[in-house]
């Protein structure tokens, strides 16, 4: 079952080993999650899946995802945290 279908596993799966990655996704999925289209929850899904060392230097701007639509989706969280 994709973690999209259920709003409370997908919370427990933002919570990460990462401090810096927690206040990036939890307030993500409670603040702009519900206005995401079914792809780019889809997207999301998958980046959760990723590894946190790799998350962490996307987020950090240390490295570029080489996927184009996981970059996409770090840029729209990096986006919605400057606002």
């Amino acid at each position: 079952m994709s973690l999209s279908n259920n709003k409370a596993r997908l919370r427990w799966a933002c919570r990460r080993g990462m401090l810096e990655l927690d206040v990036l996704f939890l307030p993500f999925v409670d603040e702009a999650w519900d206005a995401l289209n079914d792809e780019q929850k889809k997207i999301f899904d998958r980046l959760l899946a990723c590894d946190d060392p790799d998350l962490f230097a996307w987020f950090m701007g240390h490295q570029e995802c080489k996927d184009k639509q996981l970059n996409d989706m770090v840029q729209l969280i990096l986006n919605r945290v400057k606002v």
